[in-house]
């Protein structure tokens, strides 16, 4: 119904939060609200799509596992966190979803899917009461039950902070996990700065150093993952596999250096102008907004102020990243893993070690 109205529609879950999308015309939101509603509250989960379906997110599964840098992000949580749910894989394992029956997803349904754990976010074209009425009409007046909290993240419950997983590949993947602030830490705003100014885009130190100035490496980054009580630092790079350990010390060294030495006012200002810019670029699609929306209200309890938001990156200063970086990248646990040909187990640990006692 959605695609015949020129829509799409999806669904995807993440470590925390679950989201059914749908996008079309915007006479057409009428339409939406209906199929995803209904999607939503009153899903037969038939058994026989309950079979077709399992074996439909077993192929996903095999699909990470053949792409060797996607597979080596989720080892690197693994590493990270260990086993506790940060450090499961969101799509679990072959044995986890044979072993999933039609009762436990409707259970599932009947325990999360309800009013007070449920958000309705709508961005564009529409007026804010045609949305209450659609919500009226489509969404069941199902009564609220207690949702259980989330289990605190714990400190590193694995004795393995480094995986390496031997394929018979031409390119190694490596990627390094670094703890760091949570959704709702005051300190998130500074952790983008830093992360931005470390590895996004051409810009940026460890793209400077390790692919211009060396030529380790064809893609190498940073991004910033954030969780309710906790964050993550990830940096990866795809590298020759004589060059792992030489890149992982290069990067290491970029990391401490933002916590010895202050940043520059140039080069602060181009990374505080590129969050900003990437951040509000980020809000110029109608999904996206609903999306930062939903899931923002979800997750804090608010809606947050795109004004505020850009204040408040704007405000980190030089001072602010030398301090975050001292807590980040000193004494900090360090987690690494790697999809490759060579078995670089011995020397990862040596360079984790050195970190966490340095």
């Amino acid at each position: 119904a959605i695609e015949g109205a020129g829509g799409r529609s999806n669904a995807f879950t993440a470590h925390e939060v679950t989201c059914y999308l749908a996008k079309v015309p915007y006479e057409k939101a009428d339409l939406a609200m209906d199929v995803i509603a209904d999607m939503v509250q009153h899903s037969l989960l038939a058994p026989e799509e309950v079979e077709r379906e399992r074996k439909v997110v077993i192929e996903e599964i095999r699909r990470t596992w053949d792409h060797p840098g996607a597979w080596a992000g989720e080892l690197v949580f693994r590493a990270a966190f260990g086993d506790q749910p940060l450090g499961w894989s969101i799509a679990g394992t072959e044995d986890s979803v044979n072993g999933l029956s039609r009762d436990d997803l409707a259970g599932y349904v009947a325990n999360w899917y309800v009013p007070n754990n449920l958000v309705v976010s709508v961005a564009g074209n529409v007026r804010h009461q045609q949305v209450l009425d659609l919500v009226d009409r489509y969404v069941s007046d199902v009564p609220a039950r207690q949702i259980e909290s989330y289990a605190a993240a714990q400190p590193r419950v694995a004795s393995q902070p480094v995986i390496v997983e031997t394929r018979a590949i031409t390119q190694a993947n490596l990627v390094m996990v670094l703890r760091g602030p949570g959704r709702k830490d005051p300190r998130r705003y500074i952790f983008t700065i830093l992360s931005n100014l470390l590895g996004s885009g051409m810009s940026s130190r460890l793209f400077k150093e390790v692919r211009e100035r060396r030529g380790l490496a064809y893609s190498v980054g940073c991004g910033v993952i954030r969780f309710q009580d906790v964050g993550a630092l990830t940096a990866s790079a795809g590298v020759s596999p004589e060059n792992v350990v030489q890149t992982t010390e290069v990067m290491l060294a970029e990391f401490r250096k933002l916590a010895t030495e202050a940043v520059g006012e140039e080069e602060l200002t181009k990374a505080r102008d590129y969050s900003v810019g990437n951040f509000r670029l980020g809000l110029e699609d109608s999904m996206s907004v609903a999306r930062w929306v939903g899931e923002s209200l979800m997750t804090t309890g608010e809606v947050q102020d795109v004004k505020n938001v850009v204040s408040q990156l704007r405000g980190v200063t030089a001072a602010d990243l030398q301090r975050l970086a001292g807590e980040l990248f000193v004494g900090n646990d360090l987690s690494i893993a790697l999809t490759g040909p060579n078995d670089e187990s011995s020397a990862l640990e040596a360079l984790a070690s050195n970190w966490r006692n340095n």
